[in-house]
Parts: C-alpha cells; sequence; structure tokens
C-alpha cells in the first residue's frame, strides 16, 4: 500500500451486536436480517465503536505497517473455487476493526482473526512477542484469474470507511467507489458512514461472482449493502442498498466516485515534473436522461469548486482516464496510464436530481481531491428510508453505448499574435477542443459541420470547426477578457443532430 493509499482510508470500526443467521435461510432472507439490523440501530442513538487493538498495534507506524504481510498460501477459498479472500491486519491507521462473516450452506459463521494467516517482518516483527489476540481485520481483498487462467489476481478492495476499488483485465488500482457520500464539500464537514460488518458468501468450485453483505452506520443513517462482484475485462459491482435515516441529510451522494487529478493538459500551472500528467481519472462524463452525453475535463483548481449538472433518471455517470497512452505519463511505476475507468449505471429510477462534481486543490498525487456523485432532488429526512439499485463497472474505454465522436484533446493558451507587439488579441483565450472517432467517422465531404457553442457570462469569438489530419474535427474560439467564470459549451452538429459528445468547461480569469 502505498503512502497516498494509506493516508486517506478513514477508521473502520466493529458492530456490537451479531445476528446468527439460520441454516435454512435463503439468500433474500439473509440480506432482510441485515436490513433489520440497519433499521435498528437507525432508530437508536448513534454510537461510535470504542478502539480495543492491543497497544503494540495502535502504535504502528506506516513503514512498519506495510510490513505485515498476508500469508498467501493461507488464502482463504484456495483450491475450492476460482475466488479467493486475503485480509488486511489492524493498527496504523485502521484502530477500529470490522466483523467479517462467512455464509456456506446458508449459515454464517464469524471469520475470527489468526496472527498465523500473516507475516510479520522487519520492523514488525517485535508483534510477535505481543499477544494480538482481538486485533481484528481492517478489511478484505478479493481474487480471481482475470488476466491468465493460471493465476489469481487481485480485483477488489474492501478497506476503510464504505470504500472499495475494483480493476479489471490489464488495470492498476486508481480511483475508489463508496458505499455513500454524506454532507461533501459543505461548510459543516464530511460525514463518512463506514461499513462496520461484512457476510460473504463462500463461492464454489463454478463461480464467476462472489456476493457480499455489509452493514453501514453513520451518526446521520445505516444501511444494509448486498453487493454482487464479477470480475473480468470490464469488474462489475452489482450494487443494492437500503438506507435509514437518523437524522436529515443536507446532501446525499449516491454511487461516489473519488479520484486524484494534480495536472494534466489544460493545467495553467504545472510542477517541475518529468511527466506530462498525473492523475487517476480526467474527466466526467454524464449521460443525461434526454440521452445527452457530456465531457467535463477535471481540474486541480486554487480552491474548491462543486458543480452541478441538472438532469432527471439520468443514464449514468462516471470518471474516467481516457488517456490510455503511456507516452502521455512517462510514469513506470504509477502507471497512469492503466488506471481505470469507472461507468455507474441506475437500475432503477433515480427522479430528479443532480451529477454533482467537487474538485479540492491538491499539491500533490498523495492526495485524492475529485469525487463524483448523483443527489436526488427530494432529500432524506430523519425517520425516512430509501432503497438504491445501480451497476458500477470499471473500463477502458468510453461506454459502448456512447456513439458519439469522443472529446481526445483540449488546450488553452494567450490568443496574442506570435511576435507583434502589443497584439490587439493578447487579452483574449484561446481554445481547441478536438473530436475523433463515432459518428464523425460516417460524415461525409457533402456534411455541413456546425459548431453549437454556447458560453454563460460571455461570448465566443471566431467559432470554426476545421478538419484533422487523422480524420477528426477540431472546434476553435476565443474568449474576450472577462471578470467572471465563463461556463462554455460546445459540440458537433450536422443537420440539427449531435455528431459529437457536449464538452462542458468552465474558464475561471484568475486561474
Amino acid at each position: 500500500m502505498s503512502v497516498r493509499n494509506a493516508a486517506k482510508w478513514m477508521l473502520l470500526f466493529t458492530c456490537s451486536s451479531f445476528i446468527t443467521l439460520s441454516a435454512t435461510a435463503s439468500d433474500e432472507a439473509t440480506f432482510n436480517h441485515v436490513i433489520q439490523r440497519a433499521q435498528a440501530l437507525a432508530d437508536a442513538p448513534y454510537q461510535a465503536s470504542q478502539e480495543s487493538l492491543p497497544s503494540a498495534l495502535k502504535t504502528l507506524d506506516y513503514d512498519a505497517y506495510r510490513q505485515i504481510r498476508f500469508e498467501s498460501e493461507r488464502a482463504y477459498w484456495h483450491g475450492e473455487s476460482p475466488f479467493s479472500m486475503q485480509l488486511f491486519h489492524s493498527g496504523f491507521l485502521f484502530q477500529t476493526p470490522i466483523t467479517l462473516n462467512v455464509i456456506e450452506d446458508g449459515e454464517s459463521s464469524p471469520l475470527p482473526f489468526s496472527s498465523d494467516d500473516f507475516q510479520y517482518d522487519g520492523d514488525a516483527s517485535h508483534l510477535l512477542e505481543h499477544d494480538l489476540t482481538g486485533s481484528g481485520h481492517a478489511g478484505f481483498k478479493l481474487h480471481y484469474p482475470i488476466n491468465t487462467d493460471d493465476y489469481a489476481d487481485e480485483f477488489a478492495v474492501f478497506l476503510g470507511a464504505s470504500y472499495f476499488r475494483l480493476v479489471g483485465r490489464d488495470q492498476a488500482y486508481g480511483l475508489s467507489t463508496r458505499g455513500l457520500a454524506i454532507d461533501t464539500a459543505l461548510a459543516s464537514g464530511e460525514e463518512f458512514p463506514e461499513f462496520r460488518e461484512f457476510w460473504l458468501y463462500k463461492p464454489d468450485e463454478n463461480s464467476d461472482s462472489i456476493t457480499l453483505l455489509a452493514l453501514m452506520d453513520s451518526p446521520s443513517l445505516s444501511g444494509a449493502y448486498r453487493i454482487r462482484l464479477t470480475p473480468g475485462e470490464n469488474t462489475e459491482a452489482d450494487v443494492e442498498a437500503m438506507l435509514f435515516a437518523r437524522s436529515d441529510i443536507e446532501k446525499l451522494g449516491v454511487a461516489p466516485l473519488t479520484s486524484m487529478f494534480a495536472f494534466g493538459e489544460m493545467s495553467a500551472e504545472r510542477p517541475d515534473d518529468f511527466r506530462p500528467q498525473v492523475h487517476d481519472s480526467d474527466g466526467l462524463l454524464i449521460q443525461t436522461g434526454a440521452d445527452e452525453w457530456i465531457w467535463r475535463p477535471l481540474q486541480n483548481p486554487s480552491s474548491v469548486r462543486v458543480s452541478a449538472f441538472m438532469d432527471s433518471a439520468p443514464n449514468g455517470f462516471g470518471l474516467m482516464q481516457r488517456e490510455r497512452d503511456f507516452g502521455r505519463y512517462l510514469d513506470l511505476e504509477a502507471h497512469y496510464h492503466r488506471r481505470p475507468s469507472q461507468w455507474v449505471e441506475p437500475l432503477d429510477d433515480w427522479g430528479p436530481g443532480h451529477v454533482e462534481l467537487v474538485e479540492i486543490p491538491t499539491p500533490d498525487e498523495t492526495h485524492d481531491n475529485i469525487v463524483a456523485y448523483w443527489v436526488a432532488e427530494e432529500p432524506l429526512r430523519a425517520g425516512e428510508s430509501r432503497h438504491l439499485h445501480y451497476r458500477t463497472f470499471t473500463l477502458n474505454e468510453q461506454p459502448e453505448a456512447n456513439s458519439l465522436g469522443k472529446v481526445v484533446r483540449n488546450r488553452h493558451g494567450s490568443a496574442a499574435v506570435p511576435g507583434e507587439t502589443d497584439s490587439p488579441s493578447a487579452d483574449q483565450r484561446q481554445f481547441v477542443v478536438d473530436f475523433q472517432g463515432g459518428k464523425l467517422d460516417d460524415i461525409s465531404s457533402s456534411d455541413i459541420i456546425e459548431l453549437d457553442i454556447n458560453v454563460l457570462n460571455g461570448e465566443a469569438l471566431l467559432p470554426q470547426v476545421k478538419a484533422l489530419p487523422d480524420n477528426g474535427k477540431r472546434a476553435t474560439f476565443r474568449l474576450p477578457l472577462n471578470s467572471e467564470p465563463s461556463d462554455i459549451r460546445l459540440r458537433l452538429m450536422v443537420e440539427g443532430e449531435p455528431v459529437t459528445e457536449t464538452w462542458n468547461y468552465v474558464w475561471y480569469p484568475d486561474a
């Protein structure tokens, strides 16, 4: 685990009660037990768990913690299923363990902590001198052969608050997903719900997916989750949840994705770094309920910025890593070109609301600073419940449903004429947006391409469409000097129909 990944995980805690599930209970009955647990928690005052780790684990630093390794040959279910599970040790940031249970033949049994599951090397070797009974687990990771048939790759990690991360074939861990985001970017401060307890259905020898249940709790709400994971080229999570509110929630972020953007092709200020770009995701993609595709490039802003994309019954959204070429990053360690994109699709009607994008300043790549989620127009009030059902999956390219030309490059710079003293256009900003693929490939030389552009709090000067050598199209325009931010939307049209997605960008003059 890197310093960045270790630093961002929130603490977990153990649920104080345990319900024994009947050996004859059906899967639905088992999930209903967890729903009843969540409802009972919400009906009672919130109680944070007490830290109970041995003192030797409480004082672990990062270097010592990373020298605790799970013994891979002791992976659970190894040899019995194509799936296997390895565990994370408590300690360092993880002061309050979770509770893990395994469901086999309809019967739930707790998974006890055993120091025999771990190897304690270097600075962690002194832990063997202490009684580690009751240390518990911080989280778990799941393995399945997604790249070759003879090796079980790690494809999912559940570690910290309600965070989990997924990868598909040939991908490297990047962005994270979460169970929920509560009051993100509000002055009152963000609340981080936590998965307190998990139940994992033991997969059999023919399984191609694995199902787990999770009990969530936080000061504002409790919830029961059922997550079915299907690893592969695009690893997928089918997520169903029942939420119960203890108190009014001002902003409930559904299906949140958390990522990092340090600098990229649109960054006005760049660090002294040999790498051209550093980010886990480079844009937010939205498919609206009206079937418009919107692409918003990400930024590392000078102050927190929150953008709302109003919609009704959205078709999906995701944080994307479109730049897949190693040459765009030149990083042999971080492998940013292999970081996955992740897409969210509602499996029921989410109604009116908005996709919200939060961009937070970060000095470097060690901090996640990008969050995107859905916020329903109807708030969740104390005593109310809400059902959620959606799927989220990793991918390398854009979703298959997007048949439009996509944004492949965007740049901006001074519009001053080179070599011209006191150029009259020196106070203007030149923008270039390149589109490629999709419906653009079907355009004939006789088709007239129009640039549909709108600028809120400003005007577009010299808007033009130009052909690119690689069969793509370039949209160019300028913005005059303006003291207010300019919200820009543009797309290419043929006979009144869009042939590209909508490029949306907010230009801040002080940036």
